[in-house]
């Protein structure tokens, strides 16, 4: 179990995703449209092997930390892989599957029906 505050967390995330530079990192605050976590980090790699080592570097950092995943989805394919740390939900994608998913009109402020 975790001690690390949920902006700890994030930052600890984003750290991770900047130390093998990822592209394009926005955090998300979620809060007030779901009870699954509190910030949604999405990022783009620039490619399948670029998006698994990014999820695999996050995983790393944290663990320091003795913050674990829930889960982890898509690792296979690394094409969008999902990491769950509960506060948190990463979302690591190709730009073509990002752009085609589009999450941050998704999940982001602007966004009415959310």
């Amino acid at each position: 179990m975790s001690t690390e505050s949920p902006i700890a967390i994030d930052a600890l995330i984003i750290d991770a995703l900047d130390d093998l530079k990822a592209v394009d990192v926005r955090a998300i605050d979620v809060r007030q449209r779901t009870s699954l976590a509190d910030t949604m980090i999405i990022a783009s790699g620039t490619s399948s092997r670029h998006v698994k080592a990014l999820a695999d570097h996050v995983q790393e950092k944290l663990r320091e930390h003795h913050v674990r995943p829930i889960g982890v989805e898509g690792e296979r394919d690394g094409e969008w892989v999902l990491v769950d740390l509960g506060a948190a939900i990463v979302h690591i994608m190709l730009p073509a599957t990002r752009a085609f998913y589009d999450l941050e009109r998704l999940w982001g402020p602007s966004n009415p029906s959310a």
